[in-house]
Protein backbone atom coordinates (compact mmCIF):
# COMPACT_ATOMS: atom_id res chain seq x y z
CA UNK A 1 0.00 0.00 0.00
CA UNK A 2 2.54 2.06 0.74
CA UNK A 3 4.45 1.88 -2.51
CA UNK A 4 1.28 2.54 -4.38
CA UNK A 5 0.66 5.74 -1.97
CA UNK A 6 4.17 6.74 -2.82
CA UNK A 7 3.97 5.86 -6.64
CA UNK A 8 0.44 8.45 -6.97
CA UNK A 9 2.29 11.17 -4.83
CA UNK A 10 5.08 11.15 -7.43
CA UNK A 11 2.94 10.73 -10.31
CA UNK A 12 0.94 13.87 -9.25
CA UNK A 13 4.16 15.79 -8.83
CA UNK A 14 5.17 15.26 -11.82
CA UNK A 15 1.78 16.45 -13.48
CA UNK A 16 1.63 18.99 -10.93
CA UNK A 17 5.67 20.50 -12.29
CA UNK A 18 4.16 19.56 -15.92
CA UNK A 19 0.86 22.02 -15.28
CA UNK A 20 2.81 24.75 -13.74
CA UNK A 21 5.73 24.63 -16.50
CA UNK A 22 2.75 25.06 -18.92
CA UNK A 23 0.78 27.43 -16.92
CA UNK A 24 4.12 29.80 -17.45
CA UNK A 25 4.07 28.99 -20.98
CA UNK A 26 3.76 32.45 -22.74
CA UNK A 27 2.20 31.19 -25.80
CA UNK A 28 -1.12 29.35 -23.90
CA UNK A 29 -1.28 32.67 -21.96
CA UNK A 30 -1.83 34.84 -24.58
CA UNK A 31 -4.37 31.83 -25.88
CA UNK A 32 -6.02 31.37 -22.54
CA UNK A 33 -7.12 35.68 -23.22
CA UNK A 34 -8.83 35.29 -26.19
CA UNK A 35 -12.80 34.33 -26.56
CA UNK A 36 -14.01 31.89 -28.96
CA UNK A 37 -14.08 33.88 -31.75
CA UNK A 38 -10.64 35.27 -31.63
CA UNK A 39 -9.27 31.83 -31.02
CA UNK A 40 -10.97 31.04 -34.40
CA UNK A 41 -9.53 33.72 -36.58
CA UNK A 42 -6.24 32.85 -34.72
CA UNK A 43 -5.89 29.25 -34.52
CA UNK A 44 -5.15 27.20 -38.52
CA UNK A 45 -4.29 23.75 -38.85
CA UNK A 46 -0.87 22.98 -39.26
CA UNK A 47 -1.30 22.19 -42.83
CA UNK A 48 -3.10 25.16 -44.14
CA UNK A 49 -1.49 26.80 -46.74
CA UNK A 50 -1.56 30.03 -45.58
CA UNK A 51 1.09 28.93 -43.16
CA UNK A 52 4.21 29.40 -46.44
CA UNK A 53 2.10 32.40 -47.70
CA UNK A 54 4.10 35.39 -46.67
CA UNK A 55 4.65 38.98 -47.28
CA UNK A 56 5.91 42.49 -46.30
CA UNK A 57 3.46 44.59 -47.94
CA UNK A 58 0.90 46.48 -46.13
CA UNK A 59 -1.95 45.08 -44.92
CA UNK A 60 -3.84 46.45 -47.02
CA UNK A 61 -1.83 45.33 -50.59
CA UNK A 62 -1.63 41.52 -49.13
CA UNK A 63 -4.52 40.06 -47.23
CA UNK A 64 -3.13 37.77 -44.21
CA UNK A 65 -4.85 35.17 -42.10
CA UNK A 66 -5.22 35.61 -38.25
CA UNK A 67 -5.75 38.39 -35.77
CA UNK A 68 -4.23 41.42 -35.75
CA UNK A 69 -2.49 43.45 -32.91
CA UNK A 70 -5.19 46.02 -33.29
CA UNK A 71 -8.17 44.15 -32.44
CA UNK A 72 -6.57 42.77 -28.75
CA UNK A 73 -7.35 44.47 -25.44
CA UNK A 74 -4.41 46.13 -23.33
CA UNK A 75 -4.32 42.71 -21.18
CA UNK A 76 -4.43 40.48 -24.54
CA UNK A 77 -1.74 42.76 -26.89
CA UNK A 78 0.57 42.64 -23.24
CA UNK A 79 0.34 39.31 -23.17
CA UNK A 80 0.93 38.38 -27.06
CA UNK A 81 4.04 40.32 -26.66
CA UNK A 82 5.47 38.47 -24.26
CA UNK A 83 4.88 35.64 -26.31
CA UNK A 84 7.12 37.06 -29.35
CA UNK A 85 9.75 38.19 -27.03
CA UNK A 86 10.06 34.41 -25.82
CA UNK A 87 10.64 33.86 -29.27
CA UNK A 88 13.54 36.82 -30.18
CA UNK A 89 15.83 38.24 -28.97
CA UNK A 90 16.33 41.47 -27.32
CA UNK A 91 17.27 43.09 -30.34
CA UNK A 92 15.17 40.97 -33.09
CA UNK A 93 12.11 42.45 -30.29
CA UNK A 94 13.28 45.85 -30.34
CA UNK A 95 13.56 46.21 -33.90
CA UNK A 96 10.33 44.84 -34.37
CA UNK A 97 8.56 47.43 -32.23
CA UNK A 98 10.47 49.99 -33.72
CA UNK A 99 9.72 48.60 -37.19
CA UNK A 100 5.52 48.42 -36.08
CA UNK A 101 6.16 52.33 -34.83
CA UNK A 102 7.51 53.30 -38.01
CA UNK A 103 3.80 53.14 -39.57
CA UNK A 104 3.09 55.91 -37.05
CA UNK A 105 5.90 58.15 -38.42
CA UNK A 106 4.54 57.30 -42.18
CA UNK A 107 0.74 58.26 -41.22
CA UNK A 108 2.30 61.58 -40.23
CA UNK A 109 4.49 62.22 -43.33
CA UNK A 110 1.45 60.83 -45.79
CA UNK A 111 -1.33 62.13 -44.14
CA UNK A 112 -2.95 58.49 -44.41
CA UNK A 113 -3.18 56.66 -41.40
CA UNK A 114 -5.88 54.11 -42.37
CA UNK A 115 -3.10 52.61 -44.80
CA UNK A 116 -0.45 53.14 -42.27
CA UNK A 117 -1.98 51.30 -39.59
CA UNK A 118 0.38 50.40 -36.50
CA UNK A 119 -1.93 47.99 -35.36
CA UNK A 120 -2.65 46.12 -38.79
CA UNK A 121 0.06 42.98 -37.74
CA UNK A 122 -1.07 39.63 -37.67
CA UNK A 123 -1.18 36.77 -35.39
CA UNK A 124 -2.22 33.20 -37.07
CA UNK A 125 -0.89 29.70 -35.16
CA UNK A 126 -0.55 26.73 -37.08
CA UNK A 127 -2.09 23.79 -34.95
CA UNK A 128 -2.13 23.64 -30.96
CA UNK A 129 1.06 24.54 -28.81
CA UNK A 130 -1.60 23.09 -26.14
CA UNK A 131 -0.87 19.49 -27.09
CA UNK A 132 0.59 19.05 -30.70
CA UNK A 133 4.68 18.51 -30.16
CA UNK A 134 4.67 20.07 -33.99
CA UNK A 135 3.27 23.30 -34.37
CA UNK A 136 4.30 27.12 -35.90
CA UNK A 137 2.80 30.49 -35.76
CA UNK A 138 3.66 33.52 -37.72
CA UNK A 139 3.42 37.49 -37.25
CA UNK A 140 3.50 39.40 -40.21
CA UNK A 141 2.12 43.00 -41.50
CA UNK A 142 4.15 45.78 -43.15
CA UNK A 143 8.20 45.54 -43.14
CA UNK A 144 7.36 42.78 -40.44
CA UNK A 145 7.53 38.65 -41.31
CA UNK A 146 8.68 36.51 -38.77
CA UNK A 147 7.82 32.92 -39.26
CA UNK A 148 8.02 30.37 -36.42
CA UNK A 149 8.30 26.43 -36.41
CA UNK A 150 8.32 24.42 -33.14
CA UNK A 151 8.73 21.05 -32.95
CA UNK A 152 9.63 18.91 -29.73
CA UNK A 153 11.09 21.74 -28.39
CA UNK A 154 13.32 22.91 -31.13
CA UNK A 155 12.62 26.02 -32.95
CA UNK A 156 13.14 27.09 -36.47
CA UNK A 157 12.79 30.97 -37.45
CA UNK A 158 12.72 31.54 -40.92
CA UNK A 159 12.47 33.10 -43.22
CA UNK A 160 12.30 36.14 -41.10
CA UNK A 161 12.21 39.67 -42.70
CA UNK A 162 12.35 43.20 -41.78
CA UNK A 163 11.88 46.69 -43.72
CA UNK A 164 12.31 50.30 -42.46
CA UNK A 165 10.97 53.04 -44.41
CA UNK A 166 12.08 55.83 -43.87
CA UNK A 167 15.36 54.30 -43.44
CA UNK A 168 16.71 57.15 -41.56
CA UNK A 169 13.71 59.49 -40.71
CA UNK A 170 14.27 63.08 -42.42
CA UNK A 171 12.27 65.44 -39.87
CA UNK A 172 10.45 65.93 -37.26
CA UNK A 173 11.24 65.35 -33.75
CA UNK A 174 13.05 61.94 -34.45
CA UNK A 175 15.34 63.23 -36.94
CA UNK A 176 18.29 60.99 -37.73
CA UNK A 177 16.61 57.86 -36.49
CA UNK A 178 17.77 55.04 -38.17
CA UNK A 179 16.20 51.26 -37.17
CA UNK A 180 18.11 49.03 -39.26
CA UNK A 181 21.41 51.43 -39.20
CA UNK A 182 23.83 48.45 -38.66
CA UNK A 183 23.00 45.67 -41.16
CA UNK A 184 23.62 48.92 -43.35
CA UNK A 185 26.69 50.50 -41.60
CA UNK A 186 28.28 46.96 -41.24
CA UNK A 187 28.27 46.34 -44.77
CA UNK A 188 29.91 48.94 -45.73
CA UNK A 189 32.42 48.61 -43.07
CA UNK A 190 33.09 45.66 -45.01
CA UNK A 191 33.50 46.95 -48.00
CA UNK A 192 35.62 49.78 -47.01
CA UNK A 193 38.36 47.16 -45.80
CA UNK A 194 38.69 45.26 -48.86
CA UNK A 195 41.72 46.00 -51.20
CA UNK A 196 40.84 47.44 -54.60
CA UNK A 197 41.44 44.12 -56.30
CA UNK A 198 38.93 42.13 -53.69
CA UNK A 199 36.34 44.91 -54.00
CA UNK A 200 36.93 44.61 -57.70
CA UNK A 201 35.86 40.71 -56.51
CA UNK A 202 33.17 41.34 -54.07
CA UNK A 203 31.33 44.02 -56.92
CA UNK A 204 29.16 41.71 -59.54
CA UNK A 205 26.58 43.98 -60.51
CA UNK A 206 26.94 47.57 -61.35
CA UNK A 207 23.28 48.56 -60.72
CA UNK A 208 21.68 47.44 -57.72
CA UNK A 209 18.67 45.48 -57.85
CA UNK A 210 15.39 47.12 -57.08
CA UNK A 211 14.16 44.80 -53.93
CA UNK A 212 15.22 41.71 -52.56
CA UNK A 213 15.70 38.64 -55.80
CA UNK A 214 13.97 36.36 -53.51
CA UNK A 215 10.85 38.15 -52.85
CA UNK A 216 8.10 36.51 -50.80
CA UNK A 217 8.63 32.76 -52.17
CA UNK A 218 7.64 30.23 -50.12
CA UNK A 219 11.05 28.21 -51.02
CA UNK A 220 14.28 29.32 -52.25
CA UNK A 221 17.30 27.40 -53.64
CA UNK A 222 21.27 28.67 -53.58
CA UNK A 223 21.58 31.58 -55.83
CA UNK A 224 24.98 31.69 -58.16
CA UNK A 225 27.82 32.12 -56.47
CA UNK A 226 29.13 35.53 -57.03
CA UNK A 227 31.43 37.92 -54.94
CA UNK A 228 34.35 37.19 -52.62
CA UNK A 229 34.69 34.15 -50.83
CA UNK A 230 35.46 34.17 -47.17
CA UNK A 231 38.78 32.60 -47.49
CA UNK A 232 40.28 35.02 -49.72
CA UNK A 233 39.98 37.61 -47.01
CA UNK A 234 42.28 38.59 -44.72
CA UNK A 235 41.65 38.17 -40.43
CA UNK A 236 40.54 41.12 -39.65
CA UNK A 237 38.20 41.12 -42.92
CA UNK A 238 36.70 38.25 -41.68
CA UNK A 239 36.11 39.20 -38.17
CA UNK A 240 33.75 42.43 -40.06
CA UNK A 241 31.89 39.37 -42.13
CA UNK A 242 31.25 37.54 -39.16
CA UNK A 243 30.07 41.00 -37.35
CA UNK A 244 27.62 41.41 -40.28
CA UNK A 245 25.97 38.06 -39.79
CA UNK A 246 26.33 38.12 -36.09
CA UNK A 247 23.88 41.05 -36.16
CA UNK A 248 21.20 39.43 -38.27
CA UNK A 249 21.53 36.32 -36.12
CA UNK A 250 20.76 38.50 -32.95
CA UNK A 251 17.27 38.40 -33.98
CA UNK A 252 17.02 34.90 -32.62
CA UNK A 253 17.04 33.96 -28.61
CA UNK A 254 20.19 33.93 -27.68
CA UNK A 255 21.04 29.89 -27.51
CA UNK A 256 19.53 29.95 -31.14
CA UNK A 257 22.03 32.21 -32.28
CA UNK A 258 24.48 31.10 -30.40
CA UNK A 259 24.30 27.63 -32.06
CA UNK A 260 24.10 28.70 -35.55
CA UNK A 261 26.62 31.07 -35.22
CA UNK A 262 29.30 27.89 -34.49
CA UNK A 263 27.76 25.76 -37.10
CA UNK A 264 28.44 28.05 -39.39
CA UNK A 265 31.90 29.19 -38.23
CA UNK A 266 32.76 25.38 -38.26
CA UNK A 267 31.36 23.99 -41.13
CA UNK A 268 30.44 26.62 -43.91
CA UNK A 269 32.19 29.88 -43.05
CA UNK A 270 35.11 29.56 -45.81
CA UNK A 271 32.73 28.81 -48.41
CA UNK A 272 30.35 31.80 -47.69
CA UNK A 273 30.01 34.44 -50.44
CA UNK A 274 29.58 38.41 -49.96
CA UNK A 275 28.10 39.96 -53.74
CA UNK A 276 27.54 43.93 -53.74
CA UNK A 277 25.74 45.10 -56.48
CA UNK A 278 24.86 49.27 -56.72
CA UNK A 279 26.88 52.29 -55.28
CA UNK A 280 29.51 52.15 -52.85
CA UNK A 281 28.79 55.70 -51.08
CA UNK A 282 25.43 56.17 -48.75
CA UNK A 283 22.57 57.95 -50.01
CA UNK A 284 22.72 55.46 -53.40
CA UNK A 285 20.84 52.68 -54.65
CA UNK A 286 22.78 49.74 -53.26
CA UNK A 287 22.22 46.05 -52.43
CA UNK A 288 24.26 42.83 -50.75
CA UNK A 289 23.97 39.35 -50.07
CA UNK A 290 25.78 37.00 -48.26
CA UNK A 291 25.06 33.08 -48.83
CA UNK A 292 26.26 30.48 -47.17
CA UNK A 293 25.77 26.51 -47.94
CA UNK A 294 22.85 26.61 -46.15
CA UNK A 295 21.56 30.06 -45.56
CA UNK A 296 21.11 33.55 -47.61
CA UNK A 297 20.90 37.12 -46.73
CA UNK A 298 19.80 40.16 -49.06
CA UNK A 299 19.86 43.29 -48.43
CA UNK A 300 18.41 46.60 -50.37
CA UNK A 301 18.37 49.82 -49.82
CA UNK A 302 16.75 51.73 -53.25
CA UNK A 303 13.70 52.66 -52.85
CA UNK A 304 12.97 56.32 -52.18
CA UNK A 305 16.27 57.83 -53.07
CA UNK A 306 18.04 55.17 -50.91
CA UNK A 307 15.87 55.84 -47.74
CA UNK A 308 14.32 52.48 -47.49
CA UNK A 309 15.55 49.08 -46.20
CA UNK A 310 14.65 45.33 -46.66
CA UNK A 311 16.60 42.33 -45.73
CA UNK A 312 16.10 38.64 -45.10
CA UNK A 313 17.14 35.78 -44.17
CA UNK A 314 16.59 32.65 -45.88
CA UNK A 315 17.37 28.68 -44.57
CA UNK A 316 17.23 26.61 -47.96
CA UNK A 317 16.20 23.86 -45.85
CA UNK A 318 14.85 25.77 -42.71
CA UNK A 319 12.20 27.99 -43.92
CA UNK A 320 9.39 27.02 -42.61
CA UNK A 321 10.72 24.56 -40.48
CA UNK A 322 11.26 22.33 -43.64
CA UNK A 323 13.82 20.26 -41.58
CA UNK A 324 12.43 20.31 -38.40
CA UNK A 325 9.39 18.96 -39.94
CA UNK A 326 11.06 16.35 -42.08
CA UNK A 327 13.14 15.26 -38.42
CA UNK A 328 9.78 14.92 -36.69
CA UNK A 329 7.97 12.43 -38.85
CA UNK A 330 10.99 10.58 -39.40
CA UNK A 331 11.00 10.15 -35.96
CA UNK A 332 7.92 9.56 -35.06
CA UNK A 333 6.22 6.33 -34.49
CA UNK A 334 3.00 7.11 -35.76
CA UNK A 335 4.63 7.81 -38.89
Amino acid sequence: MKTLKYTGALLLFILLMAFVKRSDDPTLLFLDTLNAEQRSEVMHEFTDASRIKWHFLPSQMWPREGITIGALSKQQKDLFFKMLRSFLGEVGYNKTQRIIDLENVLAELQNNPEFRDAGAYFIAIYGNPRKDTLWGWSFEGHHVSLNFTISDGKVAVAPRFFGSNPATIMSGPRTGERTLAREEDLAFAFMNALTAEQRAKAVFREEAFPDITTANLPEVKPLDPVGIAAKDLKTGQRDLLRNLIDEYLSALPDPLAEARRKTINKEEFDTIRFGWAGALLKGKPHYYRVQGKTFLIEFDNTQNNANHIHLVWRDFDGDFGRDLIREHYENSNHH
